[in-house]
Parts: structure tokens; C-alpha cells; sequence
């Protein structure tokens, strides 16, 4: 017998990837809803109820409302908005983040999916605040540069129609000025920090990839660690990890530029540790593709955890 999923806002750009990589899943049906069924609260309420599992792609506020129609006990969710990524009773699935993080979203109930930008921020930083060598209460910056899928429908059209009257001839633009960007609480939260970080995001005219960069002045650090600390404890972290590599401390040395686009159709995240130890700085890096390990592939991911099946099942 295979499993029932159900994805909850399938035609929108989550949705649609996370779709297009189960769609030839001989262990899972997808519960499809016509286009007139999709916009019916009871059809809908049928649908929450009767999946073994849910995925939610929606809004925060209908990915709520469609957690709260959920009456059945045994559906599982796996929740793609930003609705419960700091809320109680969610496991935070990012599975290579904390040691044993794999088996908690295997049991779990219910499962928030990380924000793309937030994922390239924690698996940079959590490591290392977990071994003592970023303390908690250190302020930190991350600057970091999208494609402009990671905005949706609205922004693919912004970005992609000349038709439209939202039509923009944008290369660069940067945005969340007012420093309340919504992956910040899940970054402080799932980093241990006592403070957020200052989030410097960016949309550049590129479909899909990311880079998030956390820059970091070694000298006033604890023990001023040099760039090798860095890389060893980040290198241990992920050893053995079938979706996050860690660059080899060489590349960083030699590499001159990195491009956002170096992961885009892949479900995995590279980390890059460069530096400068004579004046004391480091530049760590994360490249993703924000559709594939920071969103749809992450999803996956979580659902292979949660039916006990290998985590890169059709990932890979």
C-alpha cells in the first residue's frame, strides 16, 4: 500500500517542485484536487484529512487555517510556510543541523520546514556557536543574494512579463530594510543566539541559487581562532552528510569568485570557509539552490525522514 500526500498549495512554485519530485514515486500517491476543488474549503478539509501526509505550501496564515482543519490524528505534517518554524510542538526540519535532529523529524508530527536564507545562515553558524567558537551573545551580519524565484508567482512576473505593469528591469535590488525580515526569528532561535542577526538580503535577475554569507572578525572572536578552526569544526560537523559538502580549506584559498547559480537544480548546499589570517577576517559561505535545499528538496528530505526511508530518496 502506498502513501497518501497530499500538497496543500501545489501550484505555486514550491508546490510545483515539490510535485515535479515525487511525481514518479512508486511508493506515494499524490492526492490531486481539480482547479475548482482546490478553492473549496470542504474538498480541501477531505483532502487534510484523508493523506497520510500533508505538505503545506501556502501563505503563513492559510498554512494555519489548514493545520487547524486537520481533525484526523494520524496525519503527519510537513509545513513549507514560515507559520511554525519557531512555534511549539514543530520540529525544526533541517536534519543535519543538531546531532540526533534526523530522528526527531522521523517521529515527529509535525515539521516546519526551514526558509531558504535561514538555512544557508544556520548550517554556517549553529556549529560553530555550538562549539564555543561564536558565542551566543556575538553580533553577527549576513548578507545574502537570491534568485528571484524565492518571491513567488508575484515576483517571477515582476522580474520575467514585459507585459506587466509590475514588470521591472532590476539587476540587483536589496530589501527587508527595516531589518524584520521573516527567516530572522527561526535564524536566532535555531542558532542559540541571544540577539538576531542583522539580515542584509538581496533579489538578483537570476531564476534560482543563493548565496548567504556570514562575514566574521576573527580577532574578536574568543581566542581569535584562525580560519582553519573554522573550517575543522564546520568539516566535522558535516562529515559524512550526503547533502551539505564542505569545501576543501584549499579552495578557499585559491577560489576568486563564487557564483549564486553553482548549485541551481540540485538539492544539495556547498559551505566555503576563505580568509585572511594575517588581518584576522573570515568570509563564510553558503551556495544553495533556494528552490531545491532551501525549500522543495528540504521538503523531501522530510518526508523520506518521516517514512523511514533513506533521506536522499529521490534527491540524488
Amino acid at each position: 500500500m502506498t502513501v497518501r500526500v497530499f500538497i496543500d498549495g501545489a501550484a505555486g512554485t514550491t508546490g510545483l517542485e515539490i510535485r515535479e519530485r515525487l511525481a514518479d514515486r512508486g511508493d506515494l500517491t499524490l492526492v490531486r484536487l481539480s482547479e475548482a476543488d482546490r478553492k473549496s474549503v470542504r474538498a480541501r478539509r477531505e483532502a487534510l484529512n484523508e493523506a497520510d501526509l500533508v505538505i503545506l505550501c501556502l501563505p503563513d496564515e492559510a498554512a494555519r487555517e489548514a493545520v487547524a482543519m486537520v481533525e484526523n490524528p494520524a496525519v503527519r505534517i510537513i509545513d513549507a510556510s514560515t507559520a511554525h518554524r519557531t512555534a511549539p510542538g514543530w520540529i525544526f526540519g533541517f536534519p543535519e543541523l543538531e546531532p540526533g535532529q534526523a530522528d526527531r523529524i522521523a517521529t515527529a508530527r509535525r515539521v516546519s520546514n526551514p526558509g531558504c536564507y535561514a538555512t544557508g545562515f544556520l548550517a554556517l553558524v549553529r556549529p560553530l556557536v555550538r562549539a564555543s567558537v561564536i558565542p551566543p551573545d556575538f553580533p553577527l551580519t549576513a548578507n545574502a543574494v537570491s534568485g528571484y524565484s524565492g518571491g513567488g508567482k508575484p515576483m517571477i512576473e515582476e522580474f520575467e512579463n514585459r507585459a506587466s505593469p509590475r514588470y521591472v528591469e532590476t539587476v540587483v535590488r536589496t530589501y527587508g530594510l527595516t531589518l524584520a525580515h521573516k527567516h530572522a526569528p527561526e535564524m536566532q532561535k535555531h542558532a542559540g543566539l541571544t540577539h538576531p542577526p542583522l539580515f542584509a538580503p538581496s533579489v538578483g535577475r537570476f531564476y534560482r541559487g543563493m548565496i548567504v554569507e556570514v562575514p566574521l572578525q576573527l580577532w574578536a572572536l574568543p581566542g581569535r581562532p584562525d580560519v582553519a578552526v573554522l573550517h575543522d569544526a564546520l568539516a566535522e560537523h558535516y562529515r559524512g552528510c550526503p547533502l551539505v559538502e564542505v569545501a576543501k580549506l584549499e579552495d578557499g584559498i585559491v577560489m576568486q569568485t563564487l557564483d549564486a547559480e553553482m548549485l541551481k537544480l540540485t538539492n544539495g548546499m556547498k559551505l566555503f570557509v576563505f580568509g585572511n589570517d594575517k588581518h584576522h577576517q573570515a568570509r563564510l559561505i553558503a551556495v544553495l539552490d533556494n528552490l531545491g535545499k532551501g525549500a522543495s528538496g528540504a521538503a523531501v528530505q522530510n518526508l523520506n525522514l518521516m517514512l523511514g526511508l533513506p533521506e536522499t530518496t529521490g534527491l540524488i
